[in-house]
Parts: structure tokens; C-alpha cells; sequence
């Protein structure tokens, strides 16, 4: 056994914890939860943060339960949110279980033989629970006044609060109930906006079967400029990689700051205390060699999607960093090439006015229609003074005889200068 309170504390990863966690848990294998409401699709990197509370839990020797929130999802948790949430189909929730369950299978072992993880949804226990039998249940061991008191209720109290979200604290806390009966569950765990939840939930217990039950949750991860960790302009950074492309996925990480990247290297890592603390020493010495996030880019896009996807984003990195993007340009597939240029200008030609590609000046001014020059004199100044690249290789203007092998068939990189590019595409 592992002490998991401990390894939460030297990776940044505990806010609060109830009195008697820690020994509750050194005295044996227990069974902890987290909730996941199938709100989307996807889990995103936010969700990962704290699903590996449960992957750090079972590596700790418990056992860790997954809840996919089939029918909280239908309700929807006003914590950490200042408007009512929309409500999604059945359809689309019993979809996107499914979706969310597929990925946690890929962090948690289901198969181990001393503690396996356990998947449950508590669609199957509310279905059939009727709404007197509920208030019966369960509406009556909170008082409204315990329930007014938890933030996630009072920073809602001006602009306005439905009983239907107000009441998800109630559903979370039967959520903890059924698990603490039938499981045998003694620990939730959560983000630091799920105090109140939790709570409420032990306190639930409490008054309805008198077991002990504990909570431990760690802080929310936000940027430097106390903004949403994992929001770009384009949305959040999610783990499917038809919402979010592993190359996306992989550059993220790799451009995250040096502050930030201390911290996500020990919320999602998986290397011991003295690997971390090696490769933080080695990224102080050289921070311009940006050890620390060049090794989260690499684990998590491997956790995440897979060693072949890895290898296919930092192939499409060497394009515009690497040492022999030419090399690298030859392994691309068509979809991540489109990605590394997504935003680039691009210009369409037709494929007979290749045959001009031997005249260069021509083909990069008159035959793109000005887009990259203005003019064939523009042209050749830049040619000559070596500012032009095509496919990533320098222009030598003596050299040049047209000949030139396309990207995918159709694809041409022109390069002016360091960081002037456009796509020039062949129909």
C-alpha cells in the first residue's frame, strides 16, 4: 500500500480532505469514486485532471469506481457555473456515456487481478426511483438551509438558481449513498468545486445509515492569468482526436509556460517523485531546451491516443522546427499536413500551370495570382537574396531547373522568409 494522501500531497493535487482520510486509507485496499456527467462526447483535460485521482488511487493499491452520471447528466451540477446548464436528448447522454466510458478504459485497469477498477452509471439506480419515494428517500435528511449554504448555490442566488439544479447536490449525495451500500465506496474524491457536493453526500450518510465516509478533493487548474485550463479560442482541448487532433493535442503541451508545465508535469505524469524532481533540475539548468514540456507533450499524447499518433505529431513538429523537415514532410499523412498549415493562406492553380514552376518568379507572382508577389521583380530580389523556400528547402536562383516533387500529390509549401508562408494547392 501506497500512501495516497501523501502522493497527492507532493503533486500539488490536494486542496481539502476530511479528518481520518489518511489512516482510513492506510489500513487497507478501500473503494473511492468520481463522478463524470456525460455532458459531452469527450472527457477533456480538465476531466483528466481529475480522473487521475482514481488512476493514482488504484496505483495506491484501492479500488477505484468510475461513475459515468447518466442521470445527473440530465440534470446538469451548478458548481463552477453562473448560468443554468442546457439540457441535452436522452439519445445524445446515453451516446455520449458510452463515448466517456470507452476513454476511461484507456487511464484505468479493469482487468487487475487485487483491485480492479469498477465501472457504474447511475442511470440504472435513479430510473427506478419515483419522485415520493425520493423526497422520501432522500429530501428529507438536508435541510434547505444546509443546502444554501454550499457555494455552488450561493454564488447563484442573484442571477437565479432552477430546483432543478439546486437539487443536484441531493442526487450527488444519494449518488454516494448507493456506492457506500452496495460497493462498500468510502471515499469521493473531486475538483475543489465539488467540496460542497461531497459534504452534503457524507453528511447524507451520516444521518441515513451513521457510516463513516471521508472526501479529498484538489484544486482546479487554471492558467497563470487565472483563466480555465485547457480553453484556446477554438474550445477546450479534449482526448478524442476527432475533436481535438493529437498533433493539436501534442502541440498544446508543448507550448505550454514554464510555470504552468511544473504543475501539469506532476497532476498528469505518471513518473515517480525523484524522475520529476531530475527532469524539473535538468529544465532549470536549460529551460531553453524545454525538457519538462517536450516530456508531457510526449506521455500524454501517448496515454491519450497512442505511440503511432505521437510519432505522427512530432514528425509533423520537424516540418516547421526540425532539423530535416524534408524527411519529415515524406511521412505525413494528408489530415495532420493540413493541421501544421492549418490558418496558412493558401492559393489554388490548376495542375497544367505547373509547367510554368520552371519560371519561378512567374509561377510565385503572376501564376498565384499576386497572392504570395506582388510582382515577377519581387519575386526575383527574394530568390536571390535566398529568402525563398520551397517545401521547406531553400531556392538557390543558379540551380533551380522546376523540378519540384509535390506533397501528397498536390500540396507545394512557399516559404518567404522566416515565418511568411503559403499553401499553394494543385487541382
Amino acid at each position: 500500500m501506497k500512501n495516497f494522501i501523501e502522493e497527492l500531497k507532493w503533486r500539488g493535487m490536494l486542496t481539502d480532505v476530511m479528518p481520518g482520510t489518511e489512516e482510513h486509507l492506510l489500513k487497507g485496499p478501500a473503494v473511492g469514486y468520481v463522478g463524470f456527467d456525460p455532458t459531452a462526447p469527450s472527457l477533456h483535460i480538465g476531466s483528466l485532471a481529475t480522473l487521475m485521482f482514481l488512476v493514482h488511487f488504484q496505483r495506491s493499491g484501492h479500488i477505484p469506481v468510475a461513475l459515468v452520471g447518466g442521470a445527473t447528466g440530465m440534470i446538469g451540477d451548478p458548481s463552477g457555473k453562473s448560468v443554468e446548464r442546457k439540457f441535452l436528448t436522452e439519445e445524445q447522454l446515453r451516446f455520449n456515456e458510452e463515448e466517456v466510458l470507452k476513454q476511461l478504459k484507456k487511464f484505468l485497469d479493469f482487468d487487475a487481478k487485487e483491485n480492479p477498477a469498477i465501472a457504474v452509471n447511475n442511470y440504472d439506480w435513479f430510473k427506478g426511483v419515483g419522485y415520493i419515494e425520493f423526497l422520501r428517500e432522500a429530501g428529507k435528511l438536508i435541510t434547505v438551509n444546509y443546502m444554501m449554504a454550499k457555494d455552488s448555490v450561493k454564488t447563484r442566488m442573484e442571477t437565479g438558481i432552477s430546483y432543478t439544479e439546486f437539487s443536484y447536490q441531493l442526487m450527488q449525495g444519494y449518488d454516494f449513498h448507493v456506492l457506500n451500500q452496495k460497493r462498500n465506496c468510502t471515499v469521493q474524491m473531486g475538483g475543489s468545486d465539488q467540496w460542497g457536493n461531497i459534504v452534503t453526500g457524507s453528511e447524507f450518510i451520516r444521518r441515513k445509515s451513521g457510516n463513516d465516509v471521508y472526501g479529498v478533493v484538489g484544486p482546479l487548474l487554471t492558467k497563470s492569468d487565472g483563466s480555465k485550463f485547457g480553453k484556446t479560442e477554438e474550445g477546450n482541448i479534449w482526448l478524442d482526436p476527432e475533436m481535438t487532433s493529437p498533433y493539436k493535442f501534442y502541440q498544446f503541451f508543448l507550448n505550454v509556460s514554464d510555470d504552468e508545465s511544473k504543475t501539469l508535469i506532476r497532476r498528469y505524469s505518471l513518473m515517480n517523485r525523484e524522475e520529476i524532481l531530475e527532469l524539473e533540475k535538468e529544465h532549470d539548468q536549460n529551460p531553453q531546451n524545454r525538457a519538462i514540456q517536450k516530456s508531457l507533450a510526449e506521455e500524454l499524447t501517448e496515454r491519450v491516443h497512442s505511440k503511432k499518433d505521437l510519432e505522427s505529431s512530432i514528425s509533423a513538429s520537424q516540418i516547421l522546427f526540425g532539423k530535416d523537415p524534408k524527411a519529415a514532410l515524406k511521412k505525413i499523412d494528408e489530415k495532420t499536413f493540413l493541421e501544421v498549415f492549418d490558418g496558412v493562406p493558401k492559393v489554388s492553380i490548376s495542375r497544367s500551370s505547373l509547367e510554368i514552376l520552371q519560371d519561378l518568379p512567374e509561377f510565385l507572382s503572376e501564376t498565384t495570382q499576386g497572392e504570395i508577389f506582388s510582382s515577377k521583380g519581387e519575386a526575383k530580389r527574394m530568390i536571390k537574396a535566398g529568402g525563398v523556400s520551397i517545401n521547406r528547402e531553400k531556392v538557390n536562383a543558379a540551380e533551380w531547373n522546376g523540378n519540384c516533387e509535390l506533397i501528397q500529390d498536390k500540396y507545394l509549401i512557399v516559404q518567404k522568409g522566416k515565418k511568411n508562408y503559403h499553401l499553394v494547392e494543385v487541382s
